[in-house]
């Protein structure tokens, strides 16, 4: 069994309302929560406001379900002048079997703002 790589960012529960009529979770759903958790991690680094620039290389290994637990976990891979890259993984807690199951994993790149929501250099470490 593989382990989750990166830092855990965000938790949260799925819900019904996030679903289709066999019990799926929607994709865009994970994928929303994925973004949020890089926004999150990237506001961090970047001192501030960072907006998502650009959304690579994502594929649904396994579906999650209503009730269960959805784990995003991020590792900041690439910080350039203005952007930071993280490599962002979905992992969900099946309410039943308490299993931890990989779902998707995808590569965020996030661009740092200023106030006038124009780009502006990422501090450094």
């Amino acid at each position: 069994m593989t382990t989750p790589t990166g830092e855990l960012t965000l938790r949260t529960l799925a819900m019904p309302a996030d679903a289709n009529p066999a019990g799926d979770i929607f994709g865009g759903w994970v994928m929303a929560q994925m973004d949020l958790a890089s926004g999150i991690r990237a506001a961090e680094l970047a001192h501030g406001r960072v907006v998502t620039a650009a959304v690579k290389e994502m594929a649904f290994e396994l579906p999650v379900k209503i009730g269960d637990t959805l784990n995003i976990y991020t590792q900041i891979t690439r910080v350039g002048r203005t952007s930071i890259t993280l490599s962002v993984e979905a992992w969900a807690q099946r309410a039943r079997h308490r299993a931890l199951e990989k779902v998707t994993a995808g590569t965020f790149i996030m661009v740092a703002l200023d106030d006038d929501g124009k780009p502006k250099p990422v501090p450094a470490a």
